[in-house]
C-alpha cells in the first residue's frame, strides 16, 4: 500500500531527463506533494544537446518525429499550433514527413513546449511544481534524522527533499580549453567558435559530436551550394588554407541512417528482473554477454532476415564482428562511406530495413540492462570487440550530413586519418595540439595544429567527477565494479595498464568500472554496496560503466518508467 501524499521530489536537471521524470511521475500517478526542478541554464526541456549550448540551426538530430517516445503532443500537432520560421526546409508548405530528421533546436523548442504542458499537468493532479532556472546545484546533503537531503544552490539558498534524481545529463571535463589558445575539449557551445580559420584543424575522433564541429567550422569557412539532390561547397576567399583532419582508431565514418521497420525500442526487448535473476542463479551469479547476443540478436535476426541468420549462427561474437569489420577494413573509408549511402538510400527508397544492423541497434539498447551482472570479463569483451562495431552502426548519421560531408571530400577539404591506439594528444605551448602517432604504414608523426578539437563524444566520467561532495565523503554512493568469473582471468589483467583490476578479500578479482554504482532502479549503491535510500541516478556519464550504451530520448523514457515505478511500489 502506498504512503500518504507527502513526498518531495527533487530533480537536479531540467533537461530531457527531467522532462521523461515528470511525465512518469505524472502518468503513473505517483502520490507527490512537490517537485523540485533545478536547471542552470535559463530552459527546461532542451539540456546540452537541444539548445544554443550544443548546437546552431545547422544541426541535426538522429532521431525523425515518428521516433520520439510519447509525449502529451506528437510533432506535428505540436508544429500546427506553433508554425516555425527558422527551418524554412523541415516544414514546406505545411507539408511534414514524419520519417526526416529534426533540426536540434527545433526538437529543443518542442521538448520545452512538452516540459511546460506536463508541469501544467502536475499542477492538475494536485502536485506544487517548483521550477528554478539558472540556478545550479552544488551540493546535496543527507540528513539522516530527517530522511531527506539538503539541495543546496547558493550558501544562502537551500531545499530539502525527500528523493532526489540525478538528472545532470552531459558533461564535458575541462583540460587545457581556455589555457591553451586554439584547444577545445568539446565543439559545445557552437558560439565560441566566431571566426574562419585559414588553417589546418585536428578533430579527435570521427563520431556524431564530430560531425557537429565539421558542420560549425565550414561554415565559418566556406559556404553549401544546393542543386537538385547534390551539394557542393566552396571555400571563403581568406580561407584557401583551411581543412579539416578527422582523427580515429577506428578508421570509420558514422553509419548512416536507413528504414527501420520496427519500433525503435521495445522494454518487451530487454530481459525481465526475473529473467536476470533466475539466468544468474543458474549460472554462477552471472548473466552471460553469449546468451544475451543469442538472445537479442541472433535469435530476432533469424525470424526477420533467416538467409543473414543461416551465414552467421555459428559464428562466435569476435568471428560476427570479424566478418562485418571485413569489408570496412578493405575500403577507403569515404569509399565505404558512399557504399553505405547508396546502400541505406535504398532501403528508405524501398521502405525495407537493413535487418542486421536494425537488430544490431536494438541489442546494444536491450543490453544495457543486464550488463551491470555481466561478469569483468564479458565486459571487457563487449566493450573491446563489440562496441567498437555498434558505435559506428548505431550512430544513424542523416543524409543531409552525409551529403555535407562528402560534398567537403570532393572540395579536398576534409580528409580522415586512421590512428594507433596509442596515439595521443599534447598541448603546444604556442597554441593549439601536436597530435602523436603512427600511421597505417607504420610511420611516426608529429604533427602541430593551431585549433584542436576533441570530437570523441560523451565519455564515462569518475567518481570524483561529480560535483556533489555531500554524497561523496558520506559514502553514499561508490564506483562501479564488476566481479570476473574466473581468477586466472582476472590475474592475467591484474597488471594490465589501463584498467583497474584490485584483488578482494578472498583471492578473487574484481575490475573498477568508470562512473557510479546502481542497481537495477537506477538506485546509487553506497560504498557498503547497500542502496542509498530515495537517491536515483540517470546522469548518464556518471552511470556509462554499468551502461555501455545509452540511446538518448528512449534512454530517458525508459529510465524514468523504472524509477518512478520502484518509487510508487517501495
Amino acid at each position: 500500500m502506498e504512503n500518504q501524499k507527502s513526498r518531495s521530489i527533487a530533480l537536479i536537471g531540467g533537461g530531457p531527463a527531467a522532462l521523461f521524470m515528470l511525465k512518469e511521475i505524472v502518468n503513473q500517478n505517483l502520490s507527490v506533494e512537490s517537485i523540485y526542478i533545478f536547471e542552470k541554464n535559463e530552459r527546461l526541456g532542451v539540456g546540452m544537446p537541444y539548445g544554443k549550448y550544443g548546437a546552431c540551426n545547422e544541426h541535426l538530430a538522429n532521431v525523425s518525429a515518428n521516433e520520439i517516445p510519447t509525449l502529451i503532443s506528437d510533432i506535428p500537432s505540436y508544429l500546427s499550433r506553433y508554425p516555425i520560421d527558422d527551418f524554412p526546409d523541415y516544414y514546406l508548405n505545411g507539408e511534414f514527413n514524419p520519417d526526416q530528421v529534426l533540426p536540434r533546436l527545433l526538437l529543443g523548442n518542442y521538448l520545452e513546449n512538452q516540459f511546460h504542458e506536463y508541469i501544467k499537468l502536475a499542477v492538475k493532479h494536485k502536485i506544487k511544481v517548483n521550477v528554478f532556472t539558472e540556478s545550479a546545484v552544488i551540493d546535496l546533503v543527507y540528513d539522516s534524522e530527517k530522511e531527506n537531503y539538503t539541495v543546496v544552490i547558493t550558501d544562502d539558498k537551500e531545499y530539502e527533499a525527500e528523493i532526489v534524481v540525478l538528472c545532470t545529463g552531459h558533461h564535458w571535463p575541462i583540460t587545457f580549453e581556455g589555457q591553451t589558445k586554439g584547444w577545445y575539449d568539446s565543439p559545445y557551445p557552437p558560439s565560441k567558435f566566431n571566426q574562419p580559420t585559414n588553417f589546418p584543424v585536428a578533430i579527435k575522433g570521427a563520431s556524431l559530436t564530430a560531425v557537429d564541429a565539421v558542420k560549425t567550422l565550414s561554415r565559418l569557412n566556406g559556404r553549401y551550394i544546393h542543386e537538385d539532390d547534390k551539394i557542393s561547397y566552396v571555400l571563403n576567399e581568406g580561407s584557401e588554407n583551411f581543412s579539416i583532419h578527422l582523427f580515429s582508431t577506428g578508421g570509420y565514418l558514422p553509419a548512416l541512417r536507413f528504414h527501420s521497420e520496427e519500433e525503435p525500442y521495445e522494454v518487451s526487448w530487454s530481459m525481465t528482473l526475473e529473467e536476470i535473476y533466475d539466468y544468474k542463479e543458474k549460472n554462477n551469479g552471472f548473466v552471460e554477454l553469449d546468451y544475451v547476443f543469442n538472445r537479442n540478436f541472433k535469435y530476432p535476426l533469424k525470424e526477420r532476415d533467416p538467409a543473414c541468420y543461416e551465414k552467421i549462427k555459428d559464428m562466435t561474437i569476435e568471428e560476427f564482428v570479424e566478418e562485418m569489420l571485413t569489408i570496412r577494413k578493405e575500403l577507403d573509408s569515404f569509399t565505404l562511406f558512399r557504399a553505405e549511402y547508396l546502400e541505406a538510400k535504398k532501403s528508405i527508397n524501398r521502405r525495407q530495413s537493413i535487418s542486421w544492423k536494425e537488430i544490431l541497434s536494438a541489442f546494444s539498447y536491450a543490453m544495457n540492462y543486464p550488463a551491470k551482472h555481466f561478469s569483468a570479463e564479458d565486459m571487457l569483451r563487449l566493450r573491446k570487440v563489440l562496441m567498437p562495431l555498434i558505435s559506428v552502426i548505431i550512430a544513424s548519421l542523416p543524409q543531409e550530413s552525409y551529403k555535407e560531408i562528402i560534398a567537403l571530400y570532393e572540395a579536398g577539404v576534409i580528409d580522415h586519418i586512421k590512428v594507433d591506439k596509442e596515439s595521443h594528444v599534447d598541448s603546444h605551448k604556442d597554441g593549439g595540439a601536436i597530435y602523436r602517432f603512427i600511421d597505417t604504414g607504420g610511420k611516426k608523426h608529429d604533427l602541430h595544429y593551431q585549433l584542436y578539437i576533441d570530437g570523441t563524444g560523451q565519455q564515462p566520467l569518475e567518481f570524483n567527477d561529480l560535483p556533489f561532495e555531500g554524497l561523496k565523503n558520506n559514502g553514499l554512493i561508490s564506483t562501479g565494479y564488476l566481479n570476473f568469473r574466473n581468477r586466472d582471468e582476472g590475474l592475467k589483467y591484474f597488471n594490465e595498464k589501463g584498467l583497474n583490476v584490485k584483488k578482494d578479500s578472498n583471492q578473487g578479482f574484481y575490475m573498477q568500472v568508470k562512473g557510479l554504482s546502481i542497481n537495477d532502479h537506477f538506485q546509487a549503491l553506497d560504498s557498503f554496496g547497500n542502496a542509498t535510500k530515495n537517491l536515483f541516478i540517470m546522469a548518464v556519464p556518471f552511470i556509462g560503466g554499468l551502461n555501455p550504451d545509452y540511446s538518448g530520448l528512449d534512454f530517458c523514457d525508459t529510465a524514468s518508467e523504472r524509477i518512478v515505478k520502484f518509487i510508487k511500489n517501495n
